[in-house]
């Protein structure tokens, strides 16, 4: 296990050695989508009975955030190690497969939690929240990082070049996210493109954690989980094969 505490060790500093932009800038930029959407809907939107809009958007731009942050650290530690070539010395000592992937994802979930604890901290001045069942926003967090920190690793090890991961990120995580129900709860939308929705898993990351604070959810949060987690698990699988074979590493 020394191998993976020391690599786990070294991706924990990484981040938080400049935590003023993995950290800091991120719980901005959640402040600021609540700021503004807040004030144009407050007032106008009620998404359910009882619950003020900002009041139901502070789970999602908090869960958003964790998901976001999650990925970007796996990725970004990976490709930067791949591109300045110090990644050889990750490959270089006897790290078994499952000791590189728990590293790197366990430090992404770190801080994926880690800014999303720091979101919610600076909302709940602002935004009224209640906790319907607070296992479920612990369950959700952990394994949406989780998925997250391993859709990283398997960006990381397929990117070539930062063009590449941009790409990854631009054109599937982040439309994934903002079409996960962040925003707006799926109920509001046409059938069509409700159904479409469940063809998201985000979705129900988003909608299980939200079911947390408010006891309700689009979907059963039972049923969410089981997706979510089974989701992981078929991404774990990937990725713990990929660090196995060395693809696009060991070249």
């Amino acid at each position: 296990m020394s191998g993976f505490q020391t690599l786990f060790y070294k991706e924990l500093l990484r981040f938080w050695k400049v935590s003023f932009q993995t950290v800091l800038a991120p719980i901005i930029t959640a402040l600021l989508y609540l700021t503004i959407f807040g004030h144009a809907l407050r007032g106008h939107v009620e998404v359910y009975a009882g619950v003020e809009y900002t009041s139901f958007l502070v789970p999602g731009l908090v869960m958003m955030s964790v998901l976001q942050n999650a990925f970007a650290n796996s990725s970004s530690s990976l490709i930067q190690s791949k591109i300045t070539g110090n990644l050889v010395f990750v490959l270089l000592p006897p790290l078994g497969h499952w000791e590189m992937f728990g590293a790197y994802v366990l430090a992404a979930v770190t801080r994926g939690l880690a800014v999303g604890c720091g979101v919610f901290i600076v909302t709940i001045v602002f935004v009224p929240v209640s906790f319907a069942a607070p296992l479920y926003i612990i369950a959700f967090a952990l394994l949406g990082s989780a998925i997250l920190g391993t859709l990283g690793v398997i960006a990381g090890i397929w990117a070539e070049k930062f063009d590449q991961l941009a790409a990854f990120q631009n054109f599937i995580i982040v439309p994934l996210t903002f079409l996960s129900g962040v925003f707006y709860s799926t109920h509001t939308l046409p059938p069509l493109w409700r159904e479409v929705s469940r063809l998201n898993p985000f979705f129900y990351m988003i909608d299980g954690f939200r079911y947390g604070f408010f006891g309700v959810a689009d979907v059963n949060p039972l049923a969410s989980l089981a997706i979510v987690f089974g989701f992981f698990v078929v991404l774990a699988a990937v990725a713990m094969r990929l660090l196995a074979t060395g693809f696009k590493l060991r070249h």
